[in-house]
């Protein structure tokens, strides 16, 4: 459904730093900081773009919006929960556990990025 999604970034350093990290736990590869001064992350499933504002204004987080991020098992959400507060995250919502939805159980976790975007890891028991 999604071809991409582009979040705003004050540092890009940080922002780096806090993907690489993140995105690392779930095999996503390391991103460069591009001609453009973007970090692309790639995968078969679409990108992920970090990236300074175009209009020169500060990036600001969506109030109300959540990127949710595909993880493969308990462990990998535990361990991106893990890399992202060792690299400038910030957890936000409940603890990293297991949601009981009336779709099947979920085991996520929430944290905010450099800027202050709310992520989430989410994976799916039993699937």
């Amino acid at each position: 459904m999604f071809s991409h999604i582009t979040l705003g970034s004050n540092n890009i350093a940080a922002s780096k730093k806090f993907y690489d990290a993140t995105l690392g736990a779930l095999s996503v590869a390391p991103s460069d900081i591009n001609a453009k001064g973007r970090l692309v992350y790639t995968t078969d499933y679409g990108r992920l773009i970090v990236t300074s504002p175009v209009n020169g204004q500060p990036a600001t987080p969506a109030n109300g919006g959540t990127i949710g991020f595909a993880a493969s098992s308990e462990q990998a959400v535990a361990a991106w929960h893990a890399a992202g507060m060792a690299n400038g995250g910030v957890a936000c919502e409940d603890p990293p556990g297991i949601r009981h939805m009336p779709t099947g159980d979920l085991y996520l976790a929430y944290l905010r990025d450099p800027t202050g975007n709310k992520l989430c890891a989410l994976y799916r028991i039993g699937t």
